[in-house]
């Protein structure tokens, strides 16, 4: 086990220094930077120096850009985290069903609904939600993290735990506030990684349920609830953990849509912004985050993947 992860942590080390080397292209291409008129190798090492103090520079408007990260990443992870809890809560129930009802209408329905649901557009179901549930019977706010009337501290970043710190007299109207502007652009997020949740879940489950030891618990006379928990869900979830990772990954792509669409204060608006004004400090401070977050969170789940499914380590080593 320790081999395979000092393996993954070459591994990671090895990416995130080819990631430096995006990152410090992007800001050589700004001509009247500093950058771009250092020797390349001499000023890649002192690019990799600055990083590893967490400085990425001033952007075009003489603001460091650590301090604009510290409000608008701590936003998107907070849009990305929920949407994955929500991933979760939906994409193993309904997979597990699917899986043991396999063939039956039940299983058509939630492959049907799936697919439907990674077919269709983020920002054409964003709109819908928005034209329906905001506009039409007005029960979601179209925009924003909280209404403007609250006043909520900036503590960690994240507002829904922030607006639980604040000591303010509105607090309760606050908090409802805050998970009103949560809901449309969490249920956007999930999408996509839901119907994919639903996919893996359902693969996983229609091989251990054909497992003699199902069979054998069966006819034990074990209750069909403590067959799920304790041989089912217990086999089908480890081999396809080092999966969510790539689902979280995913959603801090489809964020970029999904916060223009809400109007949502977090790292993707902000890239495009910076975009739209040539910012390219900004731009690469925004993608070496990005990609940094996709990163580790692709390694955690290979290592907890490993970790609780021990077939994973056996297979590794059984290629080398």
């Amino acid at each position: 086990m320790l081999v395979y992860i000092l393996r993954k942590l070459a591994l990671f080390i090895i990416t995130l220094l080819i990631l430096t080397l995006v990152g410090y292209n992007i800001i050589r291409l700004d001509t009247t930077s500093h950058w771009a008129l250092d020797n390349f190798w001499s000023g890649w090492f002192l690019y990799i120096r600055e990083l590893g103090h967490l400085n990425f520079g001033l952007n075009n408007l003489g603001i460091p850009v650590i301090e604009e990260l510290k409000v608008v990443f701590p936003a998107t992870l907070e849009l990305c985290v929920l949407s994955f809890i929500i991933s979760l809560l939906v994409g193993i129930p309904l997979g597990t069903i699917a899986g043991m009802k396999q063939g039956k209408w039940i299983d058509t329905v939630i492959s049907f609904i799936s697919m439907c649901g990674y077919a269709a557009p983020v920002y054409w179901v964003a709109l819908i939600l928005i034209l329906v549930l905001s506009l039409n019977y007005q029960l979601f706010p179209v925009s924003g993290r909280y209404d403007l009337l609250y006043q909520i501290d900036h503590v960690t970043g994240f507002t829904l735990i922030d607006v639980f710190l604040s000591d303010s007299a509105n607090r309760q109207q606050a908090i409802e506030s805050v998970i009103q502007h949560l809901t449309l652009p969490c249920i956007v997020l999930a999408l996509s990684p839901t119907t994919q949740i639903i996919r893996l879940m359902r693969e996983s489950v229609s091989d251990v349920i054909n497992q003699n030891y199902v069979r054998v618990a069966k006819i034990r006379g074990l209750s069909q609830y403590s067959i799920i928990r304790e041989h089912i869900l217990r086999n089908a979830i480890p081999p396809i953990i080092p999966k969510f990772g790539l689902q979280l990954s995913t959603m801090f792509t489809i964020a970029v849509i999904t916060e223009s669409i809400f109007n949502w204060p977090g790292i993707g608006r902000w890239l495009l912004n910076a975009l739209a004004r040539e910012d390219y400090v900004s731009i690469q401070a925004g993608v070496i985050v990005v990609a940094s977050v996709v990163l580790t969170a692709n390694i955690l789940s290979d290592l907890f993947g490993a970790i609780v499914n021990p077939l994973v380590r056996k297979e590794w080593y059984a290629n080398q």
